[in-house]
């Protein structure tokens, strides 16, 4: 079975009353991950989802730490030294942030065809992981 990687942009538009077709999207997605399992995340994506949600969306802490709890049920890449460094090697050559660099590992990593971001360019292909725009 295909499995999606689901980068910290689409938790948080799930979260954000004020990004209209983008939160419907970003919940249907959401829902479909937790109901079929067909998704992945990292505890990277799980720490900038609950700073991002308390910070910029105000959510409080217990309800972001709720939905962390309910989102770690999606198969969770851990970011450990050598997922670092094999990063840093993906920054390196593709030219990505660090951070997508990990993001882009962890998908990889969890054999994901597909990253679904609005981060990083539509359509480009990196390291076998397809980046998909879904909004």
């Amino acid at each position: 079975m295909a499995r999606a990687f689901l980068d910290t942009n689409v938790l948080v538009y799930a979260d954000d009353a004020d990004a209209g077709d983008k939160r419907a999207k970003a919940q249907a997605l959401v829902l479909d991950a937790l109901a079929h399992g067909n998704a992945v995340i990292s505890t990277q994506v799980l720490q900038e989802y609950f700073a991002v949600a308390t910070r910029k969306l105000s959510v409080p802490a217990e309800t972001a730490q709720k939905k962390v709890e309910i989102l770690a049920a999606l198969v969770a890449v851990t970011i450990d030294a050598d997922h670092v460094i094999d990063s840093i090697k993906l920054h390196r050559l593709y030219k990505l942030s660090f951070w997508d660099a990990l993001v882009v590992h962890a998908a990889r990593r969890a054999g994901c065809d597909r990253l679904l971001t609005e981060d990083l360019q539509a359509g480009q292909r990196i390291e076998g992981v397809e980046i998909v725009n879904p909004f």
